[in-house]
């Protein structure tokens, strides 16, 4: 632990106090002070100008980012029939209605999302206590509730993200990994940024993205100066 410390402490000492820098130069010294044992998870944080607890003021969706995530993700679908079949043949790593309900609501939650077909959610509905709190309940919203489950398998695995502002107003998403070229990174936060504003919730004043951060897992954040984004 103490290691751990002192190698964040040297990559804080990086970053200038009381300094926001432009979006490039804080993807740049993210992947420099992020860990060199590991090909760390790029990540953003934003702070929204908005009231979460106002319904016309919730900030929720997903954008499929150009350059990937930097891995795949693991998906399930409840579906049966041909559904679940083209499921399967989109690459889903489980598929099934009421035997895979059965072991969701028993705990398991080896996955990163869940897509439900529309008929089968009446049954989905009771896991919410399960995947609500972890944010992989299926939702038309997000568009993992759909009769074309294979395509939401399909843009899900290619690097499709969801992103939803908490209740202090907070929306993180992962952008890629470090190993990624700053262009690279560069342009999946962009697409990520585009999406997010374009989903100005019309009744927020002020404004809009209020601060906004660059980190990579175990690294320091970097502070991004808003109005270079």
């Amino acid at each position: 632990m103490a290691q751990k410390s002192k190698a964040y402490r040297a990559a804080a000492a990086k970053i200038e106090a009381d300094k926001s820098y432009t979006a490039t130069e804080a993807v740049a010294l993210a992947r420099e002070t992020g860990s060199t044992k590991t090909d760390s998870t790029v990540e953003v944080a934003l702070k929204l100008g908005v009231d979460p607890r106002k319904a016309d003021q919730m900030v929720r969706g997903t954008v499929s980012l150009p350059h990937g995530t930097g891995k795949t993700a693991r998906v399930i679908v409840f579906a049966q029939g041909p559904a679940a079949e083209a499921a399967i043949a989109a690459g889903a790593d489980e598929v099934g209605s009421d035997e895979l309900i059965e072991k969701v609501a028993a705990g398991w939650t080896q996955f990163d999302a869940a897509v439900a077909s529309p008929e089968l959610m009446g049954k989905v509905g009771r896991l919410g206590k399960v995947l609500g709190p972890r944010g992989l309940m299926p939702n038309p919203k997000t568009g993992t509730v759909t009769p074309n489950v294979a395509q939401a398998v399909t843009d899900i695995k290619g690097g499709r993200i969801e992103f939803r502002v908490d209740k202090h107003s907070n929306v993180h998403f992962i952008v890629g990994k470090a190993s990624f070229s700053a262009e690279q990174l560069g342009d999946n936060i962009q697409a990520a940024l585009d999406e997010i504003v374009r989903l100005k919730p019309s009744s927020s004043k002020g404004r809009y993205i209020q601060k906004a951060t660059v980190s990579t897992t175990f690294g320091p954040g970097v502070p991004v100066d808003v109005t270079t984004i």
